[in-house]
């Protein structure tokens, strides 16, 4: 009984429009590694839904769940991002969508798999270490979209680099932390301070390289 604003429409229709251009890089990308891509499904929805991870609300944020394959996009996100965050652009909001994608191609690739085995027998300060790597990757994963969908349609403009670093920078956990309580918890981050966000998704806009982004096998410090 929904009804969708205009605005909320034109996202629809965006997003939908970046996840075919998803499909078309990594279909490329793994067939360079002799392996078949299998896109996963986006669904769009508004307040809450079910997914196959479990029921989830519009503040859990844009989120990728591997138990089904699918993407899950609340539509008020886009605005949040522009009104409250400052992160507002069609190449934020990719960057956003290309991020989650990129969860789904770590868990064809087996990744994101075995991060889930691991963090499951660990202390929470540790499985929130591996979740950082885990994030930072589907960052450089964006990156390396961005860089060949802009190789395959020039699809960059003038500022997109910076209007995606910026959302970068703004969905950084110390950044987030200081925003709600002043002071920040390393200990409790999970997706990576904005510095590591930026560096990892500008190393797979600059070089496409798959072999560039192994987060997991480098010391902590280093990421």
């Amino acid at each position: 009984s929904y009804t969708p604003s205009a605005q909320e429409e034109e996202m629809a229709t965006f997003s939908r429009q970046i996840l075919a251009a998803t499909e078309d890089v990594w279909t490329e990308e793994f067939r360079k590694m002799g392996k078949t891509y299998r896109p996963p499904t986006l669904v769009l929805f508004t307040g809450s839904v079910q997914s196959g991870c479990g029921n989830a609300s519009a503040s859990t944020g844009p989120f990728y769940c591997s138990a089904d394959e699918k993407l899950y996009i609340d539509l008020s996100f886009f605005e949040q991002m522009r009104q409250s965050m400052g992160a507002g652009g069609d190449f934020a909001y990719a960057y956003v969508i290309a991020h989650e994608v990129g969860h789904h191609v770590q868990h064809l690739l087996g990744v994101l798999d075995d991060a889930h085995s691991q963090m499951s027998q660990m202390s929470q300060s540790d499985a929130n270490k591996v979740s950082v790597r885990i994030e930072l990757q589907a960052d450089f994963l964006a990156g390396v979209w961005g860089y060949h969908d802009n190789r395959l349609f020039q699809s960059l403009e003038e500022g997109d680099l910076e209007e995606a670093i910026n959302a970068a920078s703004k969905i950084g956990d110390d950044y987030l932390q200081k925003q709600a309580q002043g002071y920040v918890v390393p200990d409790a981050f999970n997706h990576g301070r904005s510095d590591q966000r930026m560096r990892w998704l500008k190393r797979g806009l600059t070089t496409g390289d798959l072999r560039q982004g192994d987060t997991f096998s480098m010391s902590y410090n280093s990421l």
